[in-house]
């Protein structure tokens, strides 16, 4: 059964999730973040600031995280909630 994404999660909690794949804030705009990654080539990503994240939203930005890294999204949600 593939583990269930987190409902309270904000987008700055995120965003400090995803360092330890290398992605920091580079740019803030209104209420979204960009993130950017140089590991594996060079990557962007757009987090909303919200509080909490809606549920689709997350998941395409898992999807995007995880297809730039070669991980299916259950493999990389295990990683970050582990």
């Amino acid at each position: 059964m593939p583990p269930r994404l987190p409902r309270d999660l904000s987008g700055r909690e995120l965003a400090v999730l995803l360092r330890r794949y290398g992605y920091g804030i580079t740019r803030t705009s209104g209420s979204h973040m960009r993130l950017t990654t140089q590991i594996g080539g060079e990557h962007h990503i757009t987090v909303p600031a919200h509080d909490p994240l809606r549920l689709g939203t997350l998941a395409g930005i898992l999807d995007a995280v995880a297809q730039h890294h070669g991980l299916t999204r259950d493999t990389l949600v295990g990683a970050l909630w582990r």
